[in-house]
């Protein structure tokens, strides 16, 4: 079960305009004249990371019981009953009505919390009526114009420390994080790394035409597949996709290889994780770490492969070299998985595959909105943001907004002013705590707008 977040006002202050902006589409209708909406409605809504079920209620009449108005404040009385938060909104613009103050003595006198907003504050118009909603006794209203989007970071701010506790968390949402299908993996690298080698040997058949030529492969091919864990017997399905090697742009004359190299990085945009294939006889080269770099650009999930081990002099020293030299060159992300592979001999395939799955799941993972956030009050207790010329920088909260690579969205004051070390220790510390491992994550600084602020 989602919270119930009721939203309360008199008629015609903006509330199924709301309704609307919380659940993203056009449920309820608005109008300018008031009382259009009778009924209760419900929808839910998710609200920066929040998930919660939201209510729009016909506006709160002061008439009698038996009367059609009066009826529908008596509907909306009762939908108090069993809200977790309730929303009251009143018109920034028009300023504090006795029916006003009426519903705030009745909502003081309950036990479910209150946040005020008051809608219609963008601009000069509603400083007046913002100002004067302080008197109401519920504390800052919350300043937003639900029409036109402004104030709903502040909107989740005030909601968070009420509905963070009840959300459900069942790392699925909608689908997206669904891990049952099949695992996209795509293996690229520059030509004659052993790209289709490594393929034909775990599927145990001569599936694709290879051979001591580079640049066999021109089309990126994908092969159902269904892997066996010989650690547990679990069969996992896998889509695997071959790719045309990347040279570098200045080898590439032909223009059929030009459409190849198009097409080989048209395949990671479909992958869920990237293999890098190196050659454990040319070691890694600059063009490697570009092919790196563009598949975490796209947002996979990255695994660097030594192909060709069971040929590899000094091995130990090979490896150690390559390992640091990830590091410097993939600074965004360090601590790539590496792993040393024959796809001649079939050596660390099966550790490979479960990376790649294990890859997978972190890259597909989504933190509970108070974890999350315990986490950052943390991290700033720990690290408290500088204070460029004296001036502070104001770290609010933080919320996922995405995975499939996890984007996370950083609300406060004055981050353009945040110095990317900061910055970087930020993401440092979600990939490093909250068990994202070495996958890309987009961290978006977002800072609530101003409604007084004259354009």
């Amino acid at each position: 079960m989602l919270p119930q977040v009721i939203i309360i006002g008199r008629p015609n202050v903006g509330k199924s305009t709301l309704f609307n902006r919380l659940v993203g589409k056009k449920l309820a209708l608005v109008d300018d004249q008031p009382g259009v909406t009778r009924d209760r409605r419900f929808g839910d809504a998710h609200l920066l990371g929040l998930d919660f079920t939201v209510v729009d209620t016909a506006g709160w009449e002061d008439e009698d019981p038996a009367s059609l108005p009066g009826r529908m404040r008596v509907q909306t009385e009762a939908s108090l009953v069993g809200a977790d938060v309730a929303l009251f909104m009143v018109d920034a613009r028009a300023g504090i009505t006795p029916l006003d103050e009426e519903i705030a003595r009745w909502l003081r006198g309950s036990a479910v919390p209150v946040v005020l907003v008051a809608n219609k504050a963008e601009g000069r118009a509603g400083e007046a009526g913002l100002l004067e909603a302080f008197s109401l006794g519920l504390g800052e209203p919350v300043a937003l114009s639900a029409e036109h989007g402004e104030g709903i970071a502040d909107l989740f701010g005030a909601l968070l420390p009420h509905l963070e506790d009840k959300q459900p968390f069942d790392g699925e949402e909608d689908g997206e994080d669904d891990l049952s299908g099949p695992l996209k993996l795509a293996i690229v690298g520059r030509p004659n790394a052993g790209k289709s080698t490594l393929i034909n040997r775990l599927l145990g058949e001569d599936r694709l035409l290879t051979g001591p030529e580079a640049g066999i492969t021109r089309d990126s091919i994908a092969v159902d597949w269904t892997w066996t864990d010989p650690a547990s017997g679990e069969a996992r399905p896998v889509r695997l996709i071959d790719t045309a090697g990347m040279r570098k742009k200045a080898r590439v004359t032909e223009k059929l290889e030009k459409l190849a190299v198009a097409d080989a990085r048209h395949a990671v945009d479909f992958a869920e994780v990237v293999v890098l294939l190196l050659d454990a006889t040319q070691g890694l080269e600059h063009q490697d770490l570009k092919i790196a770099a563009m598949a975490l650009e796209e947002g996979r999930a990255l695994i660097i492969a030594i192909n060709k081990w069971d040929v590899a002099e000094n091995p130990s020293s090979l490896f150690n070299g390559i390992r640091a030299a990830l590091d410097d060159g993939l600074a965004q992300v360090r601590g790539v998985p590496l792993l040393a592979v024959s796809a001649r001999t079939g050596k660390g395939l099966d550790d490979m595959i479960r990376a790649a799955f294990d890859i997978r799941e972190a890259w597909s993972r989504r933190v509970p909105t108070a974890a999350l956030n315990r986490w950052f009050d943390d991290a700033l207790a720990a690290n408290p943001p500088p204070a460029p010329g004296g001036k502070r920088i104001k770290l609010r909260y933080i919320t996922q907004a995405k995975t499939r690579p996890p984007g996370f969205v950083l609300f406060g004051t004055r981050l353009d002013m945040l110095p990317e070390s900061y910055r970087r220790y930020l993401v440092n510390g979600i990939r490093r705590e909250l068990g994202f491992d070495a996958v890309p994550i987009r961290l978006t600084l977002r800072s609530p707008k101003n409604p007084f602020k004259r354009d």
